[in-house]
């Protein structure tokens, strides 16, 4: 996949931890460049610093992903450096531990809607204008197994998940012939520090067992590899043992 993203310029929302560090690490491995987006700036800083270290080309971005302005400046800011974008990875998301229906608030709901679906919304609205101009890009979202198989990962987590997918279909639906494709890939249970949110915690058992962020990395680029006349709507991964 070295070929095909070499000189790629790719934004990861999320990308300070997890799949979104994992994806970065990987594509910038592969030759890409980057704009690195998230919230916490020190997190951020040590990602950007292992990929310029090993001489990729990565900038950080601070900012909120919910916040339109902050978008904006992400995706301003891979046109600014690299003079176009090719691909927006949304990795940004979160659970509750309070997240039964018998423990969930009304605030609680509404941070679940507005870390994993307002975000990909605002995501997809910040980077449309650059796709559209250059009639090319890529926007892949990370869902969750939970959005296809109910699960006891929370109501709240489903649904705002699940509302990520039906966004990104109807965003290609709307933006295919403006030469966007919109992908939606599934992980099932990944060791990420997002499992350290549920009311209890997995064992070293369940954690042997799991996908790691590596392996939804590794997805993640087979997809930003193909060429624009491929597209991927969904794709589904899941540990093989349970």
């Amino acid at each position: 996949m070295a070929n095909e993203l070499a000189g790629k310029v790719i934004v990861v929302a999320g990308a300070s931890s997890g799949m979104g560090r994992a994806t970065a690490l990987a594509a910038a491995a592969a030759g890409a460049r980057l704009v690195l987006f998230a919230r916490r700036a020190e997190a951020l800083a040590e990602v950007e610093k292992a990929i310029t270290g090993d001489g990729g080309e990565a900038v950080g971005v601070t900012g909120d992903a919910t916040d339109p302005h902050a978008a904006a400046a992400a995706v301003a800011a891979a046109v600014e450096r690299f003079g176009r974008l090719d691909i927006l990875l949304n990795s940004v998301g979160t659970n509750l531990k309070e997240r039964a229906l018998t423990a969930l608030s009304m605030e609680g709901w509404r941070d679940l809607i507005s870390t994993n679906l307002d975000a990909a919304f605002v995501l997809t609205q910040a980077v449309l204008p650059v796709f559209r101009a250059q009639g090319d890009g890529l926007l892949l979202h990370i869902s969750s197994s939970a959005a296809k198989k109910p699960d006891v990962s929370g109501v709240g987590y489903q649904a705002s998940k699940a509302g990520v997918a039906a966004l990104a279909h109807a965003t290609m639906e709307e933006e295919r012939a403006n030469g966007v494709r919109v992908s939606v890939l599934y992980p099932g249970f990944t060791d990420t520090p997002l499992v350290e949110r549920r009311p209890t915690p997995p064992t070293a058992e369940m954690l042997a067992k799991a996908l790691r962020p590596e392996d939804v990395a590794r997805m993640c680029l087979a997809v930003m590899a193909l060429p624009a006349r491929a597209h991927v709507p969904e794709l589904l991964l899941y540990p093989s043992q349970s």
